[in-house]
């Protein structure tokens, strides 16, 4: 009995033996599956880099508040020492958010050096871009009510002007 065998082919034999040129690659319909799956993770990341974004302006207008409340509250502080200027009419808050930049004289010292109580004024990040960083705030002077915020002749708290809610769902205004 005769066996008869067939020589053993390379791939790339075999594939040119059957027809096929022996390039290999992707179809049509692979490339449109690919293109669709990274189109699907593209837009399932856009949320996720939208709320990230929320994320961090949040994180900056809690800074920013603290920084300002703190700067507030030892200008305050400062005035109770006596080493800012007293009067009568005067509640001991500062009449402004520039004054906290600008400095004070102390009073307490011969030589009158100012005091200063911040570096340079923080914007309220969910505020307009073009307004200067003392106009992004809302104003709260100690004659007004909580409920209520109004200026006034002082400035006894801060506030962002932002409509909305944060992610934990309470108001930038309450915060």
């Amino acid at each position: 009995m005769a066996h008869h065998s067939e020589p053993i082919l390379t791939p790339r034999a075999h594939a040119r033996s059957r027809g096929y040129s022996g390039f290999s690659g992707f179809t049509l319909i692979e490339m449109v599956v690919v293109v669709m799956l990274v189109a699907i993770l593209a837009s399932a990341a856009m949320p996720l880099a939208t709320l990230q974004q929320r994320r961090a302006q949040e994180a900056e207008l809690r800074q920013a508040l603290r920084t300002l409340r703190t700067a507030i509250d030892d200008y305050k502080a400062a005035w109770d020492a006596g080493r800012i200027e007293k009067r009568a009419d005067e509640t001991g808050y500062p009449p402004n958010l520039l004054v906290l930049v600008q400095g004070v004289p102390d009073v307490s010292q011969a030589a009158k050096p100012r005091i200063y109580f911040l570096r340079r004024l923080p914007r309220d990040p969910l505020a307009d871009r073009q307004l200067p960083p003392e106009q992004t705030w809302g104003l709260r002077a100690y004659a007004s009510p909580p409920d209520s915020p109004a200026a006034g002749a002082d400035v006894f708290d801060v506030y962002s002007r932002a409509s909305g809610t944060g992610l934990d769902g309470t108001p930038y205004r309450s915060w």
